[in-house]
């Protein structure tokens, strides 16, 4: 697999590495290896995202009429490469921009499209991912949330744990069932939910250390409207797997984070060690790619 860049490339990378220099916030300190943004950082991290995004550099390979880039996954590794050798901040916003906009593009109707994918980028609607249930662990397709047919609205009831960033969320990615008659798989829906609707409840999970990087959320008649259906009712199976493909094209460019971290900390003398991890390295970015090309056909399919 040919990884070499372009001319185009390397001129966006020396770019970003210049802006790099002259943009990073003087007050960022990172603290400690957790994903998740502290409280505490929020409001900092809310302001640096829409930096990046005055300045174009988040949602590169998003289309440029739903508010990204147009470019390719070449120039979004290429960026965080950059940011990891930097050092820079994290988005606050990771599921929106990680998931939640790949792939409301991916399977959205046009009016989808244009509202919610722009708003995502600049940090203006923060979102989070509703899936996991207190008796649906590694079985997703057993989710027991319930959503039932009233007029032009579902009503929605259930509950969701450890779901990340649910306090301060404007929307949710949220998988409920549909149709209970049918096999588990094909009964479910993906809905994009207005986390300030009437009956829903945040309640953070306090850990040992007393922060509170999760949350149970839980639905008592929330009454959502048939507009918020992504990807078509009991069709959630299928929306729901291309947002779980976004996630793991989110955490394989995480790996530069990683890898910068462990080559920091290892001295020059273990170059066994060292050279251990560049191989793990290069072949979990040449997966990376596969994957980007499985969603690239995806997003074809559909006319993304």
């Amino acid at each position: 697999m040919d990884l070499s860049l372009t001319p185009d490339q390397e001129t966006f990378r020396a770019t970003v590495r210049s802006w790099l220099k002259t943009n990073m916030p003087r007050e960022w300190k990172p603290t400690g290896s957790s994903e998740i943004p502290r409280a505490g950082q929020y409001d900092f991290l809310r302001r640096w995202q829409r930096t990046l995004f005055d300045a174009g550099y988040i949602g590169l390979t998003w289309p440029k009429e739903y508010g990204g880039g147009g470019l390719t996954f070449m120039e979004e590794l290429i960026l965080q490469q950059e940011m990891a050798l930097a050092k820079a901040p994290p988005i606050l916003n990771v599921l929106g921009v990680g998931m939640g906009g790949p792939t409301i593009i991916a399977w959205g109707n046009e009016e989808q499209k244009k509202r919610y994918p722009p708003k995502i980028l600049s940090c203006e609607e923060i979102w989070c991912q509703g899936y996991s249930e207190p008796n649906s662990g590694s079985d997703l397709a057993s989710l027991q949330t319930r959503a039932v047919k009233d007029g032009e609205h579902y009503v929605i009831n259930g509950q969701k744990v450890w779901t990340s960033f649910a306090h301060v969320a404007d929307y949710m990615m949220l998988l409920a069932r549909t149709d209970p008659t049918v096999p588990k798989h094909k009964g479910i829906t993906y809905f994009l939910l207005d986390m300030k609707l009437p009956g829903v409840t945040v309640k953070p999970l306090r850990q040992i250390t007393g922060e509170a990087e999760f949350n149970e959320v839980f639905f008592d008649n929330v009454r959502v409207h048939e507009s918020q259906v992504l990807g078509g009712v009991n069709n959630g199976w299928a929306v729901g797997l291309t947002t779980l493909m976004y996630e793991r094209l989110t955490l394989g460019f995480g790996l530069q984070m990683r890898l910068r971290i462990a080559l920091d900390r290892q001295p020059l003398p273990q170059m066994l060690f060292i050279r251990e991890i560049l191989i793990r390295h290069v072949a979990r970015v040449a997966a990376v790619r596969h994957l980007a090309d499985g969603i690239d056909a995806i997003e074809r399919d559909h006319g993304a």
